[in-house]
């Protein structure tokens, strides 16, 4: 079975970085939910043969404290300081929690 990939045009000018415990992270509905780690970074190609670079993924997701953002490029660029914070670091059980509410809980300075 071949490893979980995701496919961009061209090869990041900073994949040491991200293969040292960088992410990417997915934007979903307007909202930074998940991310997750960038395993290995590999000069690919496309079905056509056109040449491309295919981040390797960790299978595993890891819901983050939700952040408003529209799509965008430059998640393979997120500055550890700009990342959102995963919810496990949260505890309380915020990770557990339905998204709405905890984006209404947060709203409201309760988490």
């Amino acid at each position: 079975m071949p490893p979980l990939r995701h496919f961009t045009r061209n090869f990041p000018k900073r994949a040491a970085e991200l293969t040292d415990g960088g992410s990417l992270y997915w934007v979903i509905g307007g909202v930074i939910l998940v991310r997750q780690r960038v395993l290995e970074v590999r000069q690919d190609q496309e079905p056509d043969g056109t040449a491309c670079a295919a981040l390797v993924l960790d299978p595993k997701l890891v819901r983050v404290e939700g952040r408003a953002m529209r799509a965008f490029q430059g998640w393979r660029y997120l500055e550890p300081k700009d990342a959102p914070l995963d919810l496990s670091a949260q505890g309380g059980g915020a990770a557990e929690m339905p998204e709405a509410m905890r984006r209404e809980l947060a709203a409201l300075g309760l988490l």
